[in-house]
């Protein structure tokens, strides 16, 4: 077809009789590594889009990775490589000469792709041309972007701004944020979910009114700085591998770090550098100069029991553990916490975390001896139902010794996607603050709603209550992202529009509502050029709160596509008209008008078309790091008090944590092989400890349905197997999304509504051997088509 440069191509799908399983790793990263990267890139985009990328991730007018969201040095100049074996792949996966043309879409009806698994779809390519399906329909067909944008605007007349829901995830940049909830808000509804409501939607439900900021409050020097450095539930060797170099310069510079989780995953025990001749030959070094293989669950209990030991510490030895002038002049609540930490039941204690006595009494030393602490924490710690009270006692205890500013210390919640904090700091939030609601309506003449609106959790069961007529997503994927999937699926198939500004096919595509439309648009490495004011460049926000530029250079596989700004504001002009007091059309010809309006309602954005153009972009305010200063209504920071609680489950049931693969980043699989945990070939296994698999009567590699309970409720996923693994007693792990069914949509953390994907109760039964397997799978492609 006209316009598209790039190949369909057909694969086999997942056989996951194809199984196979070896010797978990001992270290992350090295040759192994680069050797991967370089061949999945080459593998989607060839030679010269492979090189001309990688040579431009995360460098001064380059493009920031599309994986994670981890920092890269604002001092000084940055390596050459800055990027890892996952980032790698990430841009792979957009710089892929694979096309889903119409073409592509006439071969596959609904039917036939319903049958396909996420990996097959997004290993499609991708989307070249607007596609719509209406009701009745079994193809999605073309569709030119004016009727598109004529269908969006009717379906949205013809209902009221409550029944309408705008979705975003975390890969969307902060102007196009910025845009996207200026139209929800234009329109009336706070109706804006996004993927922080299912990652770390807890951390700003704990921080925001303990320490008066909903985000970390650590640069990247602090962690070379740190002399204690403990990271609790969290996998970084697969989910952030360049933060291995930030804990190996901590270890270099005489810090000690602390791991806890239930896996002994690779990236926690050793850290092959690729940018070091030792680290690509040797062993490579220590990640982790302890490591608390605690339960699932178990952290607020660990938590408590550290508060108990530093607060003894103390009463022996008074002034020697505490930061009494911090604590006195900084916080309030210490002698609330001070009482009820004064005593501690071992017994529970022990039981809620799997650990010996000695285990915790070595941490509580080591944090006793360290001036200068950071915690740093991901899913493992906010997917729990007491995940806020959790994080809580983290700042309890940081508090306790005053490691909020000054180097080398306080609070590190990792972030998952590249711009999932910028997001939220440009607007995205279903409960907005009156402040910036107001400062929205000054700067462009309209009224916000105040009334709070939807969150995922909530939008879910909206769209299967039949309270949602149209929903956008921009970006994303929630049927594999949310919880309970088949109560998601059933919601979207209930709403009367979905529209998916997206790059590739993804599994909201195939279960979409009675009218669907696809608007693809260009990815973060594509040129965008198409503007009265020629080649634009947009900005993104780090876990660390530094904003940054990021620009790409390669040329679109297909002609049709329109940046995510254009999409918006031509969606906007359809829906308002063309005299409406927002000039959108002005936002999509320069995106200097976008930041210039962020400017002035954003807080610490002002000059923002300035300081961001500087080499290394800016860092945004943030008061316990900058001052020592507690943005809560008091002006201080709050110490406070949780009972102990932690995960039992009912007899005959296991505690299941979901958990991405290697060869994974949230519902976009790279590949089929979780090297560092040596599972490759298949996604559809249960890792479980050998003793746990000896009690409940399986084999290793046994055939199972897996069956959760909650609230008398039971919910199943068929087909997994066991696989011996040295998790933590007591707990299982699988994959998501394909675990993701296994989830209550009710099993959620208090307070912040995040799903619990961290505390499924589960048990087995054997299933009959399936000689065909349930797909078939191929690692090599099978076919090519002509090039188009």
């Amino acid at each position: 077809m006209s316009g598209v440069r790039g190949r369909i191509v057909e694969f086999n799908d997942i056989d996951e009789n194809a199984l196979e399983v070896s010797k978990p790793k001992g270290a992350a990263a090295g040759l192994k590594a680069v050797e991967v990267a370089l061949q999945r890139a080459v593998r989607q985009g060839g030679v010269s889009r492979t090189v001309r990328s990688l040579y431009r991730i995360n460098q001064p007018d380059g493009v920031d990775c599309p994986g994670c969201a981890w920092p890269e040095s604002i001092t000084g100049d940055r390596k050459k490589i800055e990027f890892c074996e996952n980032g790698a792949k990430a841009l792979a996966e957009e710089n892929t000469t694979r096309v889903a043309s119409p073409e592509w879409w006439a071969q596959y009806s609904i039917a036939e792709l319903e049958q396909k698994t996420e990996y097959w779809l997004g290993q499609s390519g991708r989307i070249t041309h607007p596609m719509i399906i209406r009701e009745g329909e079994t193809h999605y067909q073309p569709i030119t972007w004016n009727e598109a944008f004529t269908t969006i605007a009717e379906h949205v007349h013809a209902t009221t701004p409550d029944r309408c829901t705008f979705y975003t995830s975390g890969r969307t940049p902060n102007e196009t944020a910025f845009m996207y909830q200026l139209i929800a808000r234009s329109l009336g509804t706070n109706n804006l979910p996004d993927c922080s409501n299912m990652c770390h939607e807890s951390s700003g439900s704990a921080l925001n009114p303990t320490i008066g900021i909903g985000k970390g409050t650590v640069s990247l020097e602090d962690l070379e700085k740190a002399e204690l450095i403990f990271v609790v539930g969290q996998n970084p060797g697969t989910n952030h591998p360049r933060m291995l170099g930030s804990l190996a310069e901590c270890r270099k510079n005489g810090g000690k770090v602390v791991a806890v989780n239930p896996l002994p995953e690779a990236g926690l025990l050793r850290f092959k550098d690729p940018q070091t001749p030792k680290g690509l030959l040797a062993d490579g070094e220590r990640t982790s100069d302890e490591f608390l293989q605690i339960k699932v669950g178990g952290d607020l209990a660990l938590l408590q029991a550290l508060g108990h030991l530093l607060l003894q510490k103390e009463a022996e030895a008074p002034g020697t553990i505490v930061d009494r002038e911090f604590v006195e002049s900084s916080t309030l609540g210490f002698q609330e916490y001070a009482d009820a930490r004064a005593e501690l039941d071992w017994d529970a204690t022990l039981e809620a975390t799997g650990l010996e006595r000695s285990e915790i009494e070595m941490a509580a030393d080591m944090l006793a001896n360290s001036k200068a602490t950071i915690f740093c924490w991901a899913l493992g710690i906010t997917q729990q139902p007491h995940s806020v009270d959790t994080i809580k006692e983290i700042i309890n205890l940081l508090l306790l010794q005053g490691n909020f500013g000054k180097p080398g210390a306080g609070a590190c919640p990792v972030r998952g996607h590249s711009n999932v904090q910028g997001d939220r700091t440009f607007g995205i939030w279903e409960k907005p603050t009156e402040a910036l609601l107001e400062r929205i309506d000054k700067e462009f003449g309209i009224t916000s709603p105040r009334e709070h609106g939807y969150d995922s959790t909530e939008s879910m069961d909206a769209m299967y209550d039949g309270k949602t007529d149209v929903f956008v997503s921009l970006g994303g994927n929630l049927a594999m992202a949310n919880s309970d999937t088949a109560h998601m699926e059933e919601g979207l198939r209930r709403t009367g529009l979905t529209v998916h500004i997206s790059t590739k096919p993804n599994r909201s595509h195939v279960t979409h509502g009675k009218t669907s439309i696809i608007l693809p648009t260009l990815g973060r490495t594509d040129l965008d050029d198409k503007h009265p004011g020629g080649m634009q460049f947009l900005s993104v926000e780090n876990s660390m709160s530094v904003i940054s530029r990021t620009q790409g250079r390669l040329q679109p596989v297909s002609d049709h596509l329109l940046a995510e700004p254009v999409i918006l504001a031509r969606m906007a002009r359809e829906i308002f008209g063309p005299d409406h007091i927002v000039d959108w059309k002005a936002m999509a010809d320069d995106y200097d008008v976008i930041r210039d309006h962020c400017s002035r309602v954003i807080p610490g954005t002002e000059d923002f078309n300035t300081r961001v153009r500087t080499k290394y972009g800016f860092v945004l305010p943030n008061p316990p790091r900058d001052r020592r200063s507690f943005a809560t209504a008091a002006g201080k920071a709050h110490f406070t008090v949780s009972p102990l609680e932690y995960l039992t489950p009912p007899e005959g049931h296991l505690v299941l944590q979901t958990m991405r693969s290697h060869d994974q980043y949230n519902t976009t699989f790279y590949g089929l092989d979780d090297r560092y945990r040596g599972i490759k070939g298949g996604r559809r296994v249960i890792l479980i400890h050998p003793e746990d698999l000896k009690e409940t009567g399986f084999a290793d590699r046994t055939l199972v349905d897996v069956i959760s309970v909650f609230k008398g409720e039971e919910r199943r996923a068929d087909r997994f197997r066991l696989v011996a693994y040295p998790t933590a007693r007591g707990c299982v792990a699988a994959y998501y999304p394909e675990a993701n069914a296994l989830v209550h949509r009710e099993l959620v953390a208090r307070e912040s509504n995040t799903p619990g994907f961290k505390a499924v109760m589960v048990r087995f039964e054997e299933r009959a051997e399936d000689p065909q397997g349930a797909n078939e799978y191929d690692q090599e492609e099978s076919t090519v088509e002509a090039a188009l």
